[in-house]
């Protein structure tokens, strides 16, 4: 199986762990990534200012996996859900795609919508699938208590993103528990982590994430488990806000999928990164049976 790794620019940047360990798993799982250098931002930040570059954008990335016939993986919500959006955009409006296509002409590109695009948890839930993940566990979790966060992207909308049932996932919870952790249930869990609104109203940011670590935490969980760098980023940042500005301690230390399932399947701990997180989450190790 091989797949055009779609990093973002976030990871390389700020979150490096998210990609050793995502590579790590995935290499034990025969997962084949291609790196196109050519890839560039997936316009997400564009969205709201400029509509035609924002589809440009996406669309100037899935030309180019395109080209090398090759279906793209992305560990970022925020790339999926705007990646997955130009191609719905380009495959509902002929005129749209034309307009678009006349552009990259200029590069010798053209998108002729025969890929698709795939985020970490759905290549690990449908192409390797449970079973063959399962059988590549080496160490089990005990008593561990997790709350998933899907994430806005990942689910919404759902015509187009199609990953799970909005209303009612489990694909997530799934992958954790192969781990043997539990994936409990809490209230926010679908709520959105407050990052999209940083910078606008930190305000409200802050009050949006902080809902949701004291929902996570009242609700049971030892940690949080995220797949987005977007969300990761939010949720240690804003706890490490709050702790400076008050005597409260950490709330709810978030683990990355790649970085909870490499330990289970005992990948090497240097490309797991754990010390490399905002908040110290090594003390997972503890519940290993």
């Amino acid at each position: 199986m091989k797949f055009a790794l779609f990093l973002g620019c976030n990871i390389p940047a700020r979150l490096e762990q998210y990609e050793s360990s995502a590579r790590a798993v995935l290499e034990k799982l025969g997962i084949e990534l291609v790196e196109i250098k050519k890839f560039n931002c997936c316009g997400y930040p564009l969205r709201n200012l400029d509509f035609k570059l924002f589809v440009l954008s996406s669309a100037r990335n899935l030309a180019l996996a395109e080209r090398e016939n090759l279906n793209i993986l992305t560990l970022c919500k925020c790339c999926y859900g705007s990646l997955k959006k130009a191609a719905y955009l380009m495959k509902e409006d002929a005129s749209l795609r034309e307009e678009i296509n006349l552009d990259l002409k200029k590069e010798g590109l053209n998108y002729e919508a025969s890929i698709e695009v795939k985020h970490l948890l759905y290549v690990l839930y449908h192409d390797v699938g449970i079973k063959t993940i399962e059988e590549k566990i080496k160490k089990t979790f005990s008593n561990l208590k997790i709350a998933t966060h899907y994430g806005c992207h990942l689910l919404r909308p759902s015509q187009i993103v199609q990953f799970d049932d909005p209303i009612s996932p489990s694909i997530f919870d799934q992958l954790v528990e192969i781990t043997g952790a539990e994936s409990i249930y809490w209230r926010t869990k679908l709520e959105c982590c407050g990052a999209p609104v940083w910078g606008v109203n930190d305000e409200l940011s802050i009050d949006l994430t902080w809902k949701k670590l004291k929902d996570g935490k009242n609700s049971g969980a030892d940690f949080l488990c995220t797949a987005c760098p977007y969300c990761q980023m939010q949720f240690d940042a804003v706890q490490n806000i709050i702790s400076k500005k008050t005597s409260k301690n950490h709330l709810l230390p978030s683990i990355l999928y790649s970085q909870l399932l490499g330990i289970s399947m005992d990948v090497d701990k240097k490309r797991l990164g754990l010390e490399k997180n905002q908040l110290a989450i090594t003390k997972i190790e503890d519940f290993i049976k």
